[in-house]
């Protein structure tokens, strides 16, 4: 059940149902357009998604689907089955080629793997188009929808003989005005013409007596007559005579032609509902496709659990202007059914509850939705909306009695699969009964489980919320430090209306707000101070968080990076030990086996002093060479080889920081700024700090060779995930922010950034200058713009990029 009638006008549905009827070919769809209907039936909502799911992943695919020629031919069927009718020839040639589309989708799906469209196969495999008809139709109707020579016997001559006879009229004709012209009766430029359907020679009027013949007709000013020669006239009645005859042949042959697809008609008829099918579905998922929608998990039981949603309408509008809209992130589930939202005026309440309507509306109509993948849908038998002001003279209705004609409505028809939503809930009285009021309504439309979204201002039912089962609060999200509003729904907490703060931007005397503040009474003015401390500091601690969460996954690396090494140092160290063991165990059986030998050889020689003495010569010489430690080579300390270098202090140059032993790479220069990396570090240092030294001292203190730049890794994903879009300057020097600027659209070029924000305050707008005129000489800047005057006007540039 939908409430009320005017529910698709309230939603926006009549814009997408234009939207369709526009994107469909032939009438044949359009009346599918017409016939679009919410439906509370779970298997059909499911059976239309799918379909047009199904021919939206046909379109994304590129197959070749037919995309023309979706002739509505369905009045020609109907004057058909009529005994005696016949259809023109402009008719078969429009049956022709729509018969033809038809069975190019019927092949289409024939042709695809079985289950790769379950339900578009299936009904391709009811339609039927008799090879006969089409047949018969092609043996008459050539590919210009033109009668064919050969469609009869008695037409091939007729047409043979008309064609004889205008080739003789010709050239007697041809002959005669090849005369008139030698005889000065006529122009040289003059052709024969045709008139009244007979063959004529135009003559000038002041001849006209000096050709004999019949004046069919003469030009507007009078001077030229169209005369048929007296002896062509005969010729002329004859080829009358067979066009008339070539007329009732034709005739005859679409009357036969008609009578043959006359007992097809039925079969035809489903065959031209399926076509008008395929192109209500290509009109659905043309849609589809423009606002990037998808078909969710959809399940038979009451609940919203939506990503990324976004308006449908806002979203194409939005395309066409080259802007995104900001999505929407909503859940509602059993024990938080009733979500409350509230948050300053132009906030994006109203916009955040149509876009939960519309989306559910359009869905129950067979639609894809603009979400996220990992969404999911519910079902809702039921959509009752107070949207709008529904005031009436007739029925004598004021805003606040229009309203609560609704609630009753509500309150009565409300049941477990609704969904409500009602937009500025309880105002249009006095504010005290009319929150009263609302919080009486809002407790019973919780008891009768029904689901909803609603848009408030009211404290009470803020509190209320708080503190009763099945009702969440919400707020629409709000820079509290800059009035700027977010368009973010955030569920779990309640909004601050900002109504004292805006009104101080906009420039409400102080004397007049803090009057204010005072009749509201401290206990109001705390709770919105409050909010709006708490949306300061959660914003603040958001920012915190993602930094905290940036600098853990950092730490995280370094200590795998840590582990890994550690564990690479440890395997080395065992390995090392383990070969110096195996090595000295060769040693040791090379040298017991020498020991021996020499034992033996001194026992065989008797010992003998000279062998004796060699063999001790050869095993001290073993000693020597195998067991004897390496010589290590002795490295010079840093400190010990410092050489400084004249010069300027230029990109490239080494550096040592003045007072330490740190040397470092100077990268880029920022006015009297360096960055200088020292090993896997970078930093910034005044140029008054650092001293210029030789590459020799670089190179011992370090152990590196210079790197090229072009050499140098660029480590894009930590790049992205420091970099924001948002740049504030605010307090800075000139130098040292056109330092700032260059760094920040270095990487703004290198990640893809199509549009940048820069906030450099009003003041007397010589920062704002200073960095517009430095922005000009990039080459990848397209245009620059102030923010719009709420979100920071001239203080805030806007940088579009190519």
């Amino acid at each position: 059940m939908l409430y009320p009638g005017t529910i698709e006008q309230k939603l926006g549905f009549d814009k997408l149902r234009d939207w369709l009827k526009d994107a469909c070919i032939s009438p044949l769809g359009q009346y599918f357009v017409e016939k679009i209907r919410f439906s509370d039936n779970f298997g059909l909502v499911e059976k239309l998604v799918s379909q047009t799911a199904e021919m939206r992943k046909i379109m994304e695919i590129g197959e070749n689907f037919p995309s023309q020629n979706y002739i509505d031919a369905t009045p020609y069927l109907k004057r058909a089955s009529i005994e005696g009718m016949l259809l023109t020839q402009s008719e078969f040639s429009d049956l022709k080629v729509s018969l033809q589309t038809i069975k190019l989708c019927i092949r289409f799906f024939e042709n695809q793997e079985e289950n790769a469209f379950p339900l578009l196969a299936e009904y391709s495999k009811n339609v039927r188009v008799d090879k006969a008809i089409t047949d018969a139709i092609e043996k008459i109707i050539d590919d210009r929808g033109q009668i064919r020579d050969s469609a009869s016997t008695e037409l091939t001559r007729i047409r043979r003989r008309l064609i004889s006879e205008q080739a003789g009229i010709r050239k007697k004709l041809d002959t005669m005005l090849r005369s008139a012209k030698s005889n000065g009766w006529i122009s040289e430029d003059v052709s024969l013409t045709v008139r009244n359907g007979r063959m004529v020679i135009p003559v000038s009027s002041e001849h006209k007596r000096k050709l004999k013949g019949f004046i069919h007709d003469e030009s507007a000013t009078g001077q030229t007559v169209f005369i048929e020669p007296t002896d062509v006239f005969e010729s002329n009645n004859e080829i009358r005579e067979l066009e008339y005859e070539e007329r009732r042949e034709i005739n005859r042959i679409l009357l036969e032609l008609t009578s043959r697809l006359r007992p097809f008609v039925p079969d035809l008829q489903k065959a031209y509902q399926f076509l008008g099918l395929m192109d209500f579905l290509r009109a659905k998922a043309k849609l589809a496709a423009e606002m990037n929608a998808i078909s969710p998990a959809f399940e038979n039981r009451q609940f919203i659990d939506w990503r990324e949603a976004r308006h449908p309408l806002l979203h194409l509008s939005f395309r066409k202007q080259g802007k995104k809209v900001v999505p929407l992130n909503i859940e509602l589930k059993d024990k938080e059914r009733i979500l409350i939202v509230s948050g300053p005026n132009a906030g994006g309440k109203s916009v955040s509850l149509k876009t939960v309507g519309l989306i559910q509306y359009m869905f129950q109509c067979g639609l894809l939705v603009p979400m996220r993948e990992d969404s999911s849908i519910g079902f809702f038998q039921n959509i009752f909306i107070d949207i709008g002001d529904e005031q009436s003279l007739e029925n004598d209705l004021s805003t606040y009695s229009s309203h609560l004609t609704n609630m009753r409505h509500f309150l009565t028809l409300a049941n477990k699969r609704t969904l409500f939503l009602i937009d500025e809930f309880g105002t249009g009285t006095e504010p005290g009964l009319g929150g009263a009021i609302a919080e009486a309504i809002l407790e019973d439309l919780t008891k009768s489980g029904a689901f909803g979204v609603i848009n408030t201002h009211y404290t009470n039912l803020k509190v209320l919320a708080d503190k009763t089962d099945g009702l969440v609060n919400g707020a629409m999200r709000f820079d509290g430090e800059h009035l700027e509003p977010l368009y973010q729904l955030e569920i779990g907490r309640p909004g601050s209306s900002f109504a004292f703060e805006i009104a101080s931007k906009i420039g409400l005397p102080k004397g007049i707000i803090n009057r204010a503040k005072d009749k509201l009474g401290t206990q109001q003015v705390n709770f919105e101070k409050l909010l709006k401390e708490l949306d300061i500091e959660r914003r603040v601690f958001s920012e915190k968080n993602i930094e905290l969460g940036i600098k853990e996954r950092k730490l995280a690396k370094q200590l795998e990076d840590y582990t890994a090494l550690k564990s690479g140092l440890e395997t080395n160290e065992k390995k090392i030990v383990n070969e110096a063991k195996q090595k000295a165990k060769t040693l040791i059986a090379d040298a017991n086996q020498l020991i021996e030998n020499t034992i033996r050889e001194i026992k065989e020689n008797k010992a003998e002093k000279e062998k004796t003495k060699t063999v001790r010569q050869e095993l001290e010489k073993f000693t020597k060479k195998s067991l004897e430690p390496e010589a290590l080579p002795e490295t010079a300390k840093p400190e010990d080889i410092y050489e400084p270098e004249e010069g300027a202090i230029v990109p490239g140059s080494y550096v040592r920081i003045a007072g330490q032993t740190a040397i470092g790479e100077v990268i880029s220069l920022r006015g009297k700024d360096a960055e200088i990396r020292i090993g896997d570090l970078k930093s910034t240092i005044k140029l008054n700090r650092l001293e210029r030294v030789s590459k020799k001292t670089y190179k011992a203190a370090t152990g590196e060779k210079k790197l090229k730049t072009s050499s140098k890794g660029v480590d894009l994903n930590e790049r992205m995930m420091n970099f924001s879009f948002n740049l504030d300057m605010r307090g800075k020097r000139g130098e040292e922010a056109l330092g700032i600027v260059d760094q920040f659209m270095d990487n703004a070029i290198m990640l893809g950034y199509d549009e940048l924000r820069i906030v450099h305050g009003k003041g007397d707008g010589i920062l704002r200058t200073l960095v517009r005129n430095h922005l000009r000489g990039y080459s990848h800047v397209a245009g620059m713009q102030d923010e719009h005057p709420d979100r920071g006007g001239a203080g805030v540039t806007i940088v579009k990029m190519k």
